[in-house]
């Protein structure tokens, strides 16, 4: 507790092709991406723009580097493996939990354009009886898209539900594989 709350979190809005992404961070590491909840699809290619809107003039070494990967993403997907990743320091992620192991399973061992069902994934991360709870860590997910949760899927093959709205999941994978 006492680590967390020395944190002098940053903020900066990135207007992607899905809208606005709020982006939050301190010193030690990314804290938190928030999505917009989409209404529409967005028109146009991903290869609009995709630069930072507010809170750029002093930007911590995470956000930077967030930022920049989430370009790439948006602009040119494939080029996001041979980037790092910023580090990441939302308390989630320090904690040893089974949410823990399913968003760094999830990082790991699914790739751009690739999917997995809930079920695949809790088989990965550990437990295979473990569905439900791998639902629960993906809905607690603090950085989407960098942790790709909207890779996980219904076993059905239907996307299933999705923090930033179903509309930006089936554009998130859809992206991935005319990208990939």
């Amino acid at each position: 507790k006492q680590k967390e709350s020395q944190c002098k979190e940053k903020h900066v809005v990135l207007l992607s092709p899905v809208g606005k992404i709020k982006i939050s961070a301190c010193e030690m590491g990314l804290h938190e991406i928030k999505l917009p909840k989409m209404s529409v699809l967005p028109s146009g290619k991903a290869e609009s723009t995709c630069e930072v809107c507010e809170g750029g003039e002093e930007m911590l070494e995470p956000l930077k580097q967030c930022t920049a990967w989430l370009q790439t993403y948006f602009c040119h997907p494939a080029l996001t493996a041979t980037l790092p990743l910023p580090p990441f320091h939302h308390p989630l992620l320090q904690r040893d939990s089974f949410t823990r192991q399913v968003l760094w399973t999830l990082l790991r061992d699914v790739k751009l354009g690739e999917a997995v069902s809930y079920k695949q994934l809790a088989d990965l991360a550990g437990n295979s009886r473990a569905a439900r709870a791998v639902g629960g860590a993906m809905r607690s997910n603090p950085i989407p898209i960098l942790i790709p949760c909207h890779r996980v899927i219904r076993s059905s093959g239907q996307s299933g539900n999705y923090g930033g709205g179903n509309l930006m999941k089936e554009w998130l994978l859809s992206h991935e594989k005319l990208q990939k």
